[in-house]
C-alpha cells in the first residue's frame, strides 16, 4: 500500500488540493521558506525507454526549466522544499529515477549511473525542454555529470550537490550501512528514530512529514523501502565501468556554467576533493553550504537557496 499520492494513469494529478501539500506549506512556513501563494503543482507520470517513471512538475510551463535528479534511496520528493520556493521564477520537474519513488522499478534490474543519465536525458528530450538547467545531488549528481559530458549543448546550465569524482570511503560505507539497516520495519516511528540519527539537522517533525515518500506498506503490514533492493540482494554492484566513471581530466572538457555545492559537514565530498573538482571545470564554481551534511539541500534549504538562486539568475 502505497502512503502517498501521485498521479494513478496517464492524467496529471493536482497536488495542490492534498494534505501533503498542505503539510510541506507548514514545513515552509516554519523554515522560513518564500513561496507564492498560487503555485503550481502536479504529479505525473511518462513513459521513457520502455520503463514509466512519475515525477513533480511545479511552476508555470512556459517558465524557465530547471531538472532535478535526487540522491541514491531517496526520491523527487527529497526537492519539495527547493522546488515550491523556485516555482516562484522557472518550471521545476523532479523525477523519480528508475527504481525510486514512484517510478518502475527495472525489469533487467540495471541501475548504472550511465543508464540512469539515458533515463534523465530521454526524459529532457520527451517532455520537450528546451535547455534546462540540470541539478543533481550524490547519485543525481553523477547521473547529472555524465548527461552534461556526454550531451552539454541540451543544458543550460548544471549544478552538482555533494558527489565529484573523488568521494570519501568512509563516507560512502557510512551511507551503505544506513541503506543496510533501513530497508524492513514493523512500523514506521522505527524508521523516523533511524533518520533521525542519521540526520541530526532536520527537526523531527519534518521527518515525520516526509517519511511517507520513502517508503510502503506491504501485504504482510510490514513498511519497506520504496528503492528496489534487488542488486543488493543478488549481490550486483554497478558504477564502476569506464562508462560510469568521470575524471578530473574528463570533466576539464564539460564546457557549459557548473555550480557545485557542497555541505560544510558533508562526509562524502571533503574540502580539497571538491576543490580539485572545481578547479577542473573550465566554467566552474564552488559554494560551501554551513550547518550541512551530505543533503544539502534538505539539511540546510535556505542555505542551499542562497548559494543555487545567484547561480540560476546569471543564466
Amino acid at each position: 500500500m502505497y502512503l502517498n499520492t501521485f498521479a494513478a494513469g496517464t492524467d496529471p494529478h493536482d497536488m495542490t488540493a492534498t494534505d501533503e501539500f498542505r503539510s510541506l506549506l507548514t514545513s515552509a512556513g516554519e523554515l522560513g521558506i518564500p513561496h507564492r501563494p498560487d503555485i503550481r503543482y502536479r504529479s505525473a507520470n511518462v513513459v521513457l525507454r520502455q520503463m514509466r517513471f512519475h515525477y513533480l512538475d511545479w511552476g508555470a510551463p512556459d517558465a524557465p526549466p530547471v531538472v532535478l535528479l535526487h540522491g541514491g534511496h531517496q526520491s523527487a520528493h527529497s526537492w519539495d522544499l527547493v522546488s515550491l520556493h523556485l516555482a516562484q521564477t522557472y518550471r521545476v520537474l523532479a523525477l523519480d529515477q528508475r527504481g525510486h519513488g514512484d517510478s518502475e522499478w527495472a525489469r533487467d534490474v540495471e541501475y548504472s549511473n550511465h543508464t540512469m543519465s539515458l533515463d534523465a536525458e530521454a526524459f529532457i528530450t520527451t517532455i520537450g525542454l528546451q535547455r534546462p538547467v540540470l541539478i543533481g545531488h550524490s547519485m543525481g549528481g553523477r547521473n547529472a555529470m555524465l548527461l552534461a559530458h556526454r550531451a552539454s549543448a541540451l543544458l543550460r546550465g548544471l549544478v552538482i550537490v555533494d558527489v565529484g569524482p573523488e568521494l570519501s570511503d568512509k563516507g560512502r560505507q557510512a551511507i551503505a550501512g544506513f541503506v543496510r539497516a533501513n530497508q524492513e520495519f514493523d512500523d514506521l516511528e522505527h524508521f523516523v528514530q533511524s533518520v533521525r540519527q542519521y540526520d541530526p539537522y532536520r527537526p523531527r517533525e519534518h521527518i515525520e512529514r516526509t517519511v511517507k515518500y520513502n517508503m510502503l506498506q506491504r501485504a504482510d503490514g510490514k513498511f519497506v523501502s520504496k528503492c528496489d533492493a534487488t542488486p543488493r540482494r543478488l549481490g550486483l554492484t554497478h558504477g564502476r565501468s569506464l562508462q560510469d566513471n568521470l575524471t578530473l581530466d574528463d570533466l576539464r572538457a564539460l564546457d557549459c556554467p557548473t555550480l557545485l555545492v557542497r555541505g560544510a559537514n558533508s562526509n562524502i565530498l571533503e574540502p580539497d576533493a571538491a576543490e580539485r573538482f572545481a578547479a577542473a571545470l573550465p566554467n566552474g564554481r564552488l559554494v560551501t553550504v554551513p550547518e550541512a551534511g551530505h543533503n544539502v539541500h534538505g539539511q540546510n534549504t535556505k542555505g542551499f537557496l542562497a548559494a543555487l538562486t545567484p547561480f540560476l539568475a546569471s543564466l
